[in-house]
């Protein structure tokens, strides 16, 4: 990490306050982009525009699905035959440097829709600003980190302050249902010696993220008529109690397990039901009901054996009842994986981020785990690219509906990353 003067530290605060308003109009115009996870063409032709007025290096490409299956990272728990990526370019931007570190941020330009549009106050495709909030889809997943790392490097640029080392800005696609189009990144051969991905994160710096995992759990019940019900079984009350057990495995492993870097792992280990199906008809008795749902992983846990611990804890709890045991329900793991990834704390990209917010913030980081998958987990493992979680927006507002990020953390965040840059690549 490369000591930068006062005046550096100053002339970078200008800057970014001078184009303030450039700043968050182009945040603006990210979100007026309906970028839903498979329609990602249009918002990257605007980026490459972006790009393009920088005076970078432009690559971009759809990913390659054969490649992409060929890969370990592609689980076998997702259907990789559905991958498709005609027109959903992964964008590219490179300033070359000479001789420096470099350095890697990356972000994702896909958002989940923004339906009911009914349950928001400010249209989710405006980005209008009220009392110190910029709203719309997107704001804080991950738009607002989008609009932060590529005008960092305008600010320097404009502020004629050159990176001696390369800053490469990585803009891809199908972030929210793979994070397939980072892997690409990684096969295409981008890597750095540090990486920022640029997801919310409060402002704190984050060298771990969770791993997440989808499940299903099928019931069968009994048929029977319904005018002699006593003699079925219903799949919705013994989906029921498979749910409650889920819940019970929830709490149980809140108290087991832990990680320094999430002192409160409620968020981290967030393993729950968000999905219950039962019966087909309204006057007949439910005979199959189905449960899908989400288990946390803490970056200290093997995903196998939390899988296992999930697998057995049903399997006892289904045993427990007279007719489950003799039925158990068939569980399996099936869908979004993402394997939990971290880096030391005290790795110098974590520290350069660190005292870089310091200097500009007027006040120490906090310094904890993020509480959800990212991206990172391919720079980290595949990519050979240690890398920090660190950009503005909030996590509490990642898929709510009315979303919003706090124009002053979008300023901070740009104040930031430029001297991050600065101070870690060097400055010609």
């Amino acid at each position: 990490m490369i000591f930068m003067s006062k005046e550096i530290v100053k002339q970078i605060s200008q800057i970014v306050d001078e184009k303030r308003g450039d700043i968050i109009k182009f945040l603006q115009n990210l979100i007026r982009k309906q970028s839903v996870t498979g329609k990602e063409k249009e918002i990257q032709e605007f980026i490459v525009k972006k790009l393009a007025e920088m005076d970078l290096e432009i690559d971009q490409w759809e990913p390659d699905p054969n490649k992409l299956r060929q890969h370990p990272a592609c689980f076998s728990t997702f259907d990789s035959n559905q991958l498709d990526y005609e027109n959903r370019p992964n964008v590219v931007g490179k300033f070359r440097g000479d001789g420096g570190k470099s350095l890697l941020f990356n972000g994702h330009v896909d958002v989940i829709p923004a339906e009911p549009k009914s349950a928001w106050t400010h249209d989710p495709w405006k980005g209008e600003i009220e009392n110190g909030k910029l709203y719309g889809r997107g704001a804080s997943d991950m738009k607002g980190g989008v609009a932060a790392m590529t005008m960092a490097l305008d600010c320097l640029l404009e502020a004629g302050i050159k990176p001696k080392g390369d800053v490469l800005l990585e803009y891809v696609v199908d972030e929210e249902l793979t994070g397939f189009g980072t892997l690409s990144c990684v096969l295409r051969g981008y890597k750095a010696d540090a990486g920022i991905s640029c997801e919310a994160s409060d402002l704190e710096v984050q060298p771990a993220a969770t791993g997440s995992m989808w499940y299903e759990i099928l019931v069968k019940g009994k048929p029977a008529s319904m005018s002699r019900l006593w003699e079925g079984v219903s799949a919705l009350d013994k989906g029921y109690k498979m749910a409650r057990a889920v819940s019970e495995l929830q709490e149980r492993r809140l108290k087991e397990k832990n990680h320094p870097l999430y002192p409160d792992p409620q968020g981290a280990l967030a393993c729950f039901v968000g999905r219950f199906e039962a019966g087909n008809y309204a006057s007949a008795l439910p005979t199959n009901c189905s449960i899908k749902g989400r288990m946390g992983v803490l970056p200290n846990e093997d995903p196998d054996a939390a899988k296992k611990e999930f697998m057995g804890y049903i399997k006892r709890s289904a045993a427990k009842d007279d007719w489950l045991k003799n039925e158990p329900p068939l569980a399996r793991f099936t869908g979004y994986y993402a394997e939990p990834a971290e880096i030391p704390p005290e790795h110098p990209i974590c520290e350069a981020l660190a005292s870089s917010s310091e200097l500009m913030r007027g006040e120490k980081p906090v310094i904890k785990g993020h509480e959800g998958a990212t991206d990172a987990r391919f720079l980290i493992k595949w990519g050979k690219t240690p890398t920090v979680i660190y950009g503005p927006g909030t996590i509490t507002q990642m898929h709510a509906q009315d979303e919003w990020i706090r124009t002053n953390d979008l300023l901070d965040s740009v104040k930031v990353m430029a001297l991050t840059i600065a101070r870690w690549c060097g400055i010609k």
